[in-house]
């Protein structure tokens, strides 16, 4: 069997620019985990990232491991893809997790490898298992007696650390290694951590880290392979986090402060890349919103880039970058409204006008662009039918301005923790159910392709965002993965629904309060406040210079553009 799985490996290998190939001996192995397909995996710009700065180091060899679906009914060995070589035979296996439904995945990579899937359950002689990324980062409770340790935040400069430490103590018993990851800034580990509601009045948290320097750890693609969403495109994160404020957001919060990276910096970036593809792909919370994109889009056309864009606002959209879009060969303008009636967007704190969206259209129109699409979530807080009655109507007008082809996303809105909506209830997926047939019945007539998730999963994908640590036992235990048999697991284990799906109280312990963001909790509770009354809070200033509003940045941050400022704050410590 393994080599029928080896040939498939080299068969993806073959095909890639970019892999890392170290001979094991006398070096400490590192398997990455992604949790999903290597389709899915070989888009994440964090894999590659990771990836690179572990093979930095001349005495580490880091190599890829991939979710294998039926792998683990079908007994298949789960093996690294550089070499081929069995993943239990690794000295650590690190996991980034990017997304609360590969949860399950992570489990059947364990057991699918023959690991214990439980932190408690391994000794010195079963491989490190750590995690990090957006998925564990803001609340890691769910998964935190998986993993033996969980970087919080931003952990490309731990880690030198972590192979110091690796180096010196992989061997040890587990305990002292343990105890030693415990010592490090942004090293959550569980077993040496109560939960937040057993620890009293003096709570024990953990700090994100979040990197001050991005230009220290380039975040931009190692590796090309016509096997992904993203083939064939050298990425670049232009940009780090979004000081726009969006309640619903989680990435504007745990990539908080914003930053960019300088112009000069970013085209050189893209000279590296353009030796091995003409496509550039633009990443960020929102591309448009780099204070120099205007003439960043037209100098990369120049150097015969095709460019992509993750995402752009349209309060004001940038036009310079959606001429240079289409003058690449884009097909798909992608503008997201998220609600469709402005007192709604208010509630959001998604600040673009009707105006400004039916400009973007227009502007698309103008450039004979194929394709809109348009990506909205419905099941908002205080959503009623007529905001999606607003929402019909707002595609109507695009599509009386735009006519050529218009295709829409219906997400459901899932309450994340640390973000100014954690405490909202989640819409009942019969109403979202109704609410997504409502828009297609009446948008269908019109042409105007409509795909909604499921409401189902998103309930479920909520629990799992809210969840505290008995959420693990439930996704040890289900016994197969459906919405059905997760309600009726955690009914099992005494899990109410309602208690994960439910309004929340403002002063009840929250289970994710493990981790310090960084924003204080009263900036929470002060944008929950202004949500109920449908008012707008507020945003980061430019580069998040000159501001303590939230927390996140310290005065050396904030003030690091005006000397002066530091220097009152100073006199007046």
């Amino acid at each position: 069997m393994s080599w029928k799985i080896r040939a498939s490996q080299q068969a993806l290998l073959d095909q890639e620019i970019g892999a890392i190939h170290k001979d094991w001996g006398g070096r400490l192995v590192v398997a990455l985990a992604f949790p999903n397909a290597y389709y899915v995996g070989m888009s994440s710009l964090a894999l590659q990232v990771i990836y690179r700065g572990f093979n930095a180091f001349p005495d580490v060899v880091c190599e890829r491991v991939f979710w294998d679906k039926g792998g683990y009914e079908a007994r298949r060995p789960l093996l690294t893809l550089e070499s081929g070589r069995r993943v239990d035979e690794v000295d650590v296996w690190a996991f980034t997790i990017s997304y609360e439904m590969d949860f399950f995945n992570v489990v059947e990579m364990l057991r699918q490898a023959g690991v214990p899937p439980l932190a408690r359950d391994r000794d010195a002689s079963w491989p490190l298992i750590i995690a990090g990324g957006p998925g564990v980062t803001m609340n890691p409770e769910p998964m935190a007696p998986i993993f033996d340790a969980i970087v919080i935040g931003e952990g490309e400069e731990i880690l030198a650390d972590l192979v110091d430490l690796f180096r010196r103590a992989i061997d040890a018993p587990r305990a002292e290694l343990l105890a030693e990851l415990d010592k490090m800034p942004g090293v959550y580990v569980p077993a040496l951590v109560p939960p937040i509601a057993e620890q009293g009045d003096s709570p024990r948290k953990i700090e994100r880290l979040w990197v001050r320097d991005q230009s220290l750890f380039p975040p931009i693609s190692s590796l090309y392979t016509p096997e992904t969403e993203f083939r064939g495109m050298h990425l670049m994160e232009i940009a780090r986090g979004c000081g726009r404020g969006c309640r619903f957001c989680l990435a504007g919060y745990v990539y908080r402060p914003p930053r960019e990276l300088p112009m000069d910096l970013l085209l050189d970036w893209a000279k590296q890349g353009l030796k091995h593809t003409d496509r550039i792909g633009l990443i960020s919370a929102a591309v448009s919103d780099h204070s120099q994109i205007d003439e960043l889009a037209p100098a990369l056309v120049e150097l015969g880039a095709k460019l992509s864009a993750s995402s752009m606002r349209v309060d004001p959209i940038s036009r310079p970058l959606v001429e240079a879009l289409r003058a690449s060969g884009a097909q798909t303008l992608t503008i997201a409204p998220e609600a469709g009636s402005a007192r709604l967007r208010d509630v959001i704190a998604k600040t673009q006008t009707e105006e400004q969206l039916l400009e973007a259209v227009a502007l698309a129109a103008e450039l004979d662009f194929p394709q809109i699409k348009f990506y909205f979530m419905i099941g908002h807080p205080t959503e009623e039918q007529e905001d999606i009655e607003a929402l019909v109507e707002f595609v109507l007008k695009a599509r009386g301005v735009f006519k050529r082809r218009i295709a829409m996303n219906a997400t459901p809105f899932v309450p994340k923790a640390h973000t100014p909506f954690q405490w909202m209830p989640m819409t009942p997926a019969r109403t979202l159910k109704k609410r997504q047939s409502f828009i297609m019945r009446k948008l269908g007539r019109h042409r105007i392709a409509v795909r909604a998730d499921s409401p189902a999963w998103a309930e479920v994908q909520a629990a799992l965002a809210r969840g505290d640590r008995r959420m693990a036992d439930v996704i040890l235990d289900i016994p197969r993965l459906s919405v059905r048999d997760f309600w009726e697991t955690m009914a099992r284990h005494g899990l109410e629904r309602d208690a994960y799906l439910g309004e929340l109280s403002l002063d009840q312990p929250l289970p994710w309060e493990i981790v310090e963001s960084g924003v204080k909790p009263t900036f929470f509770r002060y944008e929950w406040r202004l949500a109920q009354q449908a008012r707008l809070g507020p945003h980061c200033p430019p580069d998040s210079a000159g501001c303590l509003t939230c927390g996140v940045c310290d005065p050396a941050w904030a003030y690091r553009f005006q000397p002066d400022k530091l220097l009152k704050l100073a006199v007046k410590r």
